[in-house]
């Protein structure tokens, strides 16, 4: 994992956290981590982004912001709401390739979900993936995805989009998974890789970004599989929240 492109199926569904918490158990492990947003939207100048959240959860990582844009819009719209140029897909390939020569673990946080367009000529976090690789960076996937009902469908989306590009899916993490699961978050522990074809990675526990330090890196530990540096076992928590047995047909 020399460069790991982190997307979603969606926004808020804890693609920084979650970058976080791969950083986290990184630097515990005495790599050298670098963080990448190629656009950050909706934050003021001098407000804290993503990148800052990821320093604050995980430690002392090296961060980049290629652009910032104001309005919390897909990065395209909101460069051109504002008049400020966006961010090329090559762009972001050469930043990470910089990143990459300096650095174990090279992070790459998206905007929104794995097709929402960085510049009018509709490039996507996607191209920019196959970039890397085209640059002989070997970057792999990880989709970020919420726990419950309809996630199944921009799972699957997702990964599809991914194979028709030749991108490797590493696998997927619940980005937040609640302290009282219902029904649909049960059933999708082990749907979610059925749909998608790719290992669930990890399921980050609700809350668990209310402080950094040694509380944030131990949920991240017990919250992401030993493929990501943790503890967190898929089949014993799939079996731990298993569905309660079907209604009768009526």
């Amino acid at each position: 994992m020399a460069v790991l492109v982190v997307t979603g199926t969606g926004t808020e569904i804890g693609k920084t956290v979650t970058t976080a918490a791969v950083a986290a158990l990184a630097l515990d492990a005495g790599r050298r981590v670098a963080v990448l947003k190629p656009a950050q939207t909706g934050v003021a100048p001098g407000d804290p982004g993503d990148v800052d959240e990821v320093a604050r959860l995980a430690g002392p990582v090296t961060r980049s912001e290629l652009a910032r844009y104001p309005e919390p819009l897909a990065p395209d719209t909101a460069a051109r709401r504002c008049g400020l140029p966006p961010v090329g897909h090559r762009e972001v390939a050469e930043e990470a390739a910089r990143l990459a020569a300096g650095h174990d673990l090279v992070l790459v946080e998206g905007a929104g979900g794995l097709l929402v367009r960085l510049d009018a000529a509709g490039h996507t976090l996607a191209d920019a993936a196959l970039a890397m690789r085209a640059a002989g960076l070997p970057a792999e996937v990880l989709a970020v995805a919420p726990a419950g009902l309809g996630t199944l469908n921009g799972a699957a989306l997702t990964a599809e989009a991914l194979r028709a590009r030749g991108l490797p899916l590493l696998g997927l993490v619940v980005g937040s998974w609640p302290a009282d699961p219902d029904l649909a978050a049960r059933c999708n522990l082990a749907d979610l890789p059925a749909v998608t074809g790719a290992p669930l990675l990890g399921a980050l526990p609700a809350g668990c970004a209310a402080s950094g330090g040694p509380g944030f890196l131990s949920a991240a530990r017990a919250g992401l599989s030993p493929r990501l540096g943790g503890t967190w076992d898929a089949s014993a928590f799939t079996a731990a929240h298993a569905a309660p047995p079907p209604l009768p047909a009526v």
